[in-house]
C-alpha cells in the first residue's frame, strides 16, 4: 500500500467500513478497495488476534479469511500443546494466514510455511517479519510437497472445509487435503502429526477414521462458550515411543478451563474403548438423582465437555450425578468449585402444574431461560412464562430421569 492508502487507514482505524465505502475519499491516491480491507481486518483483529492488531505493520486478507482463520486464544493453546521447545522442524502444509503457524514457529529450530496461494505466501512473507518470526515460506501444493518432505519433527494440517463449489465440507475425506488418504504418508514423514478438524465432527468417528492406533491426543477447544475446533494429535506407534505409550488423550478446553478426561482410570480394562464407544452409555441408574432439591447446586457442563459426551468420567471426577440420562445436567448437595462450565444453586423446583408456576414461578418479571431435553423451546417457554429476558435468575427447563418435566430456578455461583 502506498503513504495515502496507509494514512486513511490510521485515519479511519475505528469507523463503520461500510459508512466509508459509502463516502469513498477526495484523495485520488487512495486505493480505497486495500484501505477498507484493511480497516475490516484490523477490526476483526481486535477481537480475535491482539497482539496482531497491536502492530501497525500487519497487512490483512479478505473478510473471509479473517472470519475463518485461529483465534489468538486458540493458537496459543496449540502451542502450548507442542510445548516446550525443539530442536526439530515444525511444517505447516496449509499456512493460510499464518496465525497458527506464527505461534507454533518460534517453539522450533526452524519452521516452513507452506501455502498454494501466492496473494497469502505474500501476506504471510510481510506479517512475520512484522512479528519477529523467523520462517521459510514456501508457495507450493500441500500434497506435493509432502511427498518431496524429509522427515521432520512436527507437520500441521489445517485442511480447507469447502469444496470447489465454495460449499462448506465436514468429513475429513471432503476436506482437503485429504489426510485420511494421506495419513500413512504423514506418519512416515514426522514424528508428530497435529490436525485441526471442524468442530461439526464427533471426535470418536474421527479417530476411528483416522485409525485409533495412531491417534494420541484429542483436544476439544471452545473459546468464549463455542466449540471452535477439534485438535488431533497423531504418531505412528513405532516412530514416537512417548507418544505410542499409554491410553488416549481427550482434553476439554473452554478458555481458562481444561479438564482431562480420565479414562485410564476407568474400570474397565479398555479405557479407550468405553470412550470411543460413549462413556453416557455407561452411567448406571444408581448415578442418577431423580428429586433435585432447593439449596442443591446445579452444574452445566462448557461446550467442549458437552461436545466429548464422557459423562460418566464427568460425573466420576467431580462426583456429581446427571438429572438424566438425555439432559446432560448435573446436580450435588455441595459446591464444586472446579467444575468445567457454569455452576448455580438452585432456589426452587417447580412442576408445570399451574399452581405451583404461579407460586414459583410467575412472581418472577425476567430470567435467563435454557432448555435441555425439554418439549418446549426457550421461545415459547418463555411466551408462556410470560417473564422478560435477562436478569439474576436462570430457569433451567429440563426432563428428570422419570420422564417429569420440570423448571430449576437459580442463581449463579
Amino acid at each position: 500500500m502506498n503513504e495515502a492508502t496507509l494514512a486513511y487507514v490510521r485515519q479511519h482505524a475505528d469507523d463503520d467500513v461500510r459508512q466509508l465505502a459509502l463516502r469513498g475519499s477526495k484523495d485520488s491516491a487512495v486505493d480505497m478497495v486495500a484501505a477498507l480491507q484493511q480497516i475490516a481486518g484490523r477490526q476483526t483483529a481486535r477481537r480475535k488476534l491482539p497482539s496482531w492488531a497491536a502492530l501497525d505493520n500487519i497487512l490483512y486478507p479478505p473478510h473471509l479469511n479473517m472470519e475463518q482463520c485461529s483465534s489468538e486464544q486458540a493458537a496459543r493453546y496449540k502451542a502450548s500443546v507442542c510445548s516446550p521447545a525443539t530442536p526439530g522442524t515444525l511444517v505447516d502444509l496449509t499456512g493460510g494466514l499464518g496465525v497458527d503457524f506464527s505461534f507454533l514457529a518460534p517453539l522450533f529450530a526452524k519452521a516452513v510455511y507452506v501455502e498454494q496461494q501466492e496473494q497469502l505466501c505474500r501476506l504471510a512473507r510481510h506479517n512475520l517479519t512484522a512479528l519477529g518470526v523467523e520462517a521459510e515460506v514456501v508457495c507450493a501444493d500441500s500434497t506435493d510437497y509432502l511427498h518431496q518432505l524429509e522427515h521432520v519433527s512436527l507437520i500441521f494440517v489445517d485442511p480447507a472445509r469447502r469444496d470447489s463449489h465454495g460449499a462448506r465440507t465436514y468429513g475429513i475425506a471432503d476436506c482437503t487435503p485429504d489426510v485420511i488418504a494421506l495419513r500413512d504418508e504423514l506418519l512416515q514423514k514426522a514424528d508428530r502429526v497435529m490436525l485441526k478438524l471442524s468442530p461439526m465432527l464427533d471426535w470418536r468417528k474421527a479417530v476411528s477414521d483416522l485409525g485409533a492406533q495412531y491417534v494420541r491426543e484429542v483436544h476439544i477447544v471452545s473459546v468464549g462458550g463455542e466449540c471452535k475446533e477439534l485438535l488431533l494429535v497423531m504418531a505412528a506407534p513405532s516412530s514416537h515411543a512417548e507418544l505410542a505409550a499409554g491410553p488416549l488423550r481427550v482434553v476439554c478446553v473452554n478458555d481458562e478451563e481444561t479438564w482431562e478426561v480420565p479414562l485410564a482410570d476407568s474400570q474397565s480394562s479398555d479405557a479407550t474403548t468405553i470412550a470411543m464407544q460413549g462413556g453416557v452409555e455407561s452411567i448406571p441408574a444408581s448415578a442418577y438423582l431423580y428429586e433435585p432439591n432447593a439449596s442443591d447446586y446445579l452444574y452445566e457442563p462448557n461446550a467442549s465437555v458437552m461436545k466429548a459426551g464422557c459423562f460418566a468420567e464427568l460425573s466420576a471426577s467431580f462426583g456429581v450425578s446427571q438429572l438424566a440420562q438425555n439432559s446432560h445436567l448435573f446436580i450435588a448437595d455441595h459446591l464444586v468449585a472446579d467444575f468445567p462450565g457454569r455452576k448455580f444453586r438452585i432456589h426452587a423446583v417447580s412442576s408445570m402444574n399451574k399452581r405451583e408456576l404461579k407460586q414459583k414461578i410467575l412472581p418472577l418479571r425476567q430470567a435467563n431461560i435454557t432448555v435441555r431435553n425439554f418439549p418446549l423451546s426457550v421461545a415459547q417457554l418463555r411466551q408462556r412464562l410470560k417473564l422478560a429476558d435477562g436478569g439474576h435468575h436462570y430457569i433451567f427447563a429440563t426432563t428428570l430421569q422419570s420422564g417429569e418435566h420440570v423448571l430449576l430456578v437459580a442463581g449463579a455461583q
